[in-house]
């Protein structure tokens, strides 16, 4: 008698005891796009909704012709099949680098594998959002500003300008019967890298100097 295939949990009873009761081979041969591939119903039924597993279930409503060897006939490019049986082998997604993720993509959602599918998405979002991060900077302006014009310049920042440091340089003019002390304010952005920067005035220039020695 054939020996029941081990379901490791993935394959339901209902099914082992189809495999055992009709003495299925346990090897699966694939001709995909005329690359053949052998791997086992075990691998290939890893995911109850995937095409493979009603594939191995020979559902006749999934139409799949074989060869002159007995491979399952699939029209697909076996170029971007390898990192999808080998993840329904592995549960890792190994992806050469001369493989487009996308092609991949499309190759996980024809066979319907749902975890692969989240995978790869979530692997995509992650790459494009890099260069995005690689490509921004943080961009520092002091300004020159006198003690009662603070309130008015914070709250009026725009343009994506945020306050970051205040600092008191000391010097002090009389207004009326009042001393007012003079600040430099550190405010930040984050902009593009091809962004072209503007210049700090030459005063600026002189007091961010002043506050970076204090």
């Amino acid at each position: 008698m054939a020996e029941c295939p081990e379901s490791n949990g993935i394959v339901n009873n209902v099914v082992s005891e189809k495999w055992c009761g009709s003495r299925k081979s346990e090897w699966v041969r694939l001709n995909v796009g005329g690359h053949h591939f052998l791997t086992t119903r075990t691998t290939l039924c890893r995911d109850p909704k995937s095409f493979f597993f009603r594939l191995c279930q020979e559902d006749n409503n999934l139409a799949s012709d074989k060869d002159e060897t007995g491979a399952f006939m699939i029209d697909r490019d076996p170029t971007y099949f390898s990192p999808i049986l080998n993840f329904l082998r592995h549960s890792k997604l190994v992806i050469d680098k001369n493989l487009a993720e996308e092609g991949i993509l499309e190759e996980a959602e024809f066979y319907n594998i749902t975890e692969l599918i989240q995978l790869i998405r979530d692997k995509i979002r992650i790459r494009d959002e890099l260069p995005q991060k690689e490509n921004r900077k943080q961009v520092y302006r002091v300004l020159q500003c006198h003690e009662d014009e603070l309130t008015q310049m914070v709250s009026t920042m725009s343009d994506g300008w945020k306050f970051e440091q205040l600092i008191n340089v000391g010097s002090q003019y009389s207004y009326g019967n009042e001393d007012h002390s003079e600040f430099l304010c550190v405010v930040s952005r984050e902009c593009d890298k091809r962004e072209r920067e503007t210049e700090p005035t030459d005063r600026a220039k002189v007091l961010q100097q002043k506050g970076l020695r204090m």
